[in-house]
């Protein structure tokens, strides 16, 4: 299959991108600079993919799409933060997907990136994908950034946005994703729970992140909205314990909201940090997806093990 990929360098997107190439596809990635060859560049200020650099110089004949492009999130939402966090989802996906719509032979199929942020701070409630949209600037991103591929959709091209849980993965921790972050300051015994640590974490491992992924590019049975997270959320405190846990350290600090508050303004704290999101991969089971690692324990061990080949 022929594949184009915005987010190709990400965390998401090079694990992505490796085991597309690992089965044989081959892979056109979507750059912001001038694209070398195999590669789509995108100008965002002209509104235009520049495609010269693909064989044939268009992208007829792609089979499918993958949007995973976005600037950074955690960190504190400046006005100018939230617009390119904003415009490296929405107008870039939405770009990609209007030229997708305009070709004689539009792909099969256009997987984009979202987030289980669209549900909001739900406390205790069990969510799915039929679950309505919460409040928030997170939530109000994530409607926008899945309605982005309109144009697709209109188009006839099945669309499927991935509602992705925070993603445990990454050799030692260190490719990316919030291990990246947290096991150099757990190593040092200074893990700590967020706020009271009562509020509900669903996360994804990535081997699993990359086989929903794939299994959406496959599967003509997915479409809409998939939550992309294990069939077990923890509470932040668990998640907190096990990292610990796994790392032969002890867990005995929090964080309170209020220095959280203060750290990335309330926000961006109470969002990403504080909000309770307990969700359910409600479609993926039911098309029979079985995740590699639906134990917390299990994932991070193996997240934190040395670098083994991605599950394909």
């Amino acid at each position: 299959m022929r594949i184009v990929v915005t987010g190709a360098s990400g965390f998401i997107g090079g694990a992505l991108v490796r085991a597309l190439r690992g089965r044989g596809d081959e892979v056109c990635p979507v750059v912001r600079r001038p694209p070398d060859k195999g590669e789509v560049g995108i100008d965002l200020a002209r509104r235009q993919l520049d495609t010269s650099r693909v064989p044939g110089g268009n992208l007829e004949g792609i089979d499918a799409a993958v949007h995973l492009a976005g600037a950074p999130i955690t960190t504190r939402w400046s006005p100018k933060r939230l617009e390119a966090i904003r415009s490296s989802r929405i107008a870039v996906g939405n770009l990609l997907a209007r030229s997708l719509a305009s070709l004689e032979r539009p792909p099969a199929v256009l997987v984009s990136g979202s987030a289980v942020g669209f549900y909001g701070d739900r406390g205790e409630e069990v969510l799915d994908e039929t679950s309505p949209q919460g409040t928030g600037v997170l939530a109000d991103l994530c409607r926008s950034w899945e309605q982005s591929t309109a144009p697709a959709a209109e188009r006839g091209i099945r669309v499927v946005t991935i509602r992705t849980g925070i993603v445990l993965g990454g050799a030692g921790g260190a490719d990316g994703g919030i291990l990246a972050a947290e096991v150099p300051i757990f190593r040092l015994g200074l893990g700590a729970r967020l706020g009271d640590g009562g509020q509900w974490t669903s996360w994804v491992a990535l081997d699993d992140e990359i086989a929903v992924l794939l299994r959406a590019i496959d599967d003509t049975r997915l479409s809409g909205p998939v939550n992309s997270t294990a069939p077990n959320p923890v509470r932040n405190a668990e998640l907190t314990d096990a990292i610990a846990h796994v790392l032969g350290r002890r867990s005995r600090l929090a964080l309170p909201a209020t220095l959280l508050r203060l750290a990335l303004g309330r926000g961006a704290a109470d969002e990403l940090l504080l909000a309770s999101q307990r969700v359910l991969p409600k479609k993926l089971t039911g098309a029979g997806y079985v995740h590699a690692y639906a134990d917390l324990s299990d994932a991070l061990t193996a997240a934190l093990a040395p670098r083994r080949p991605l599950r394909p």
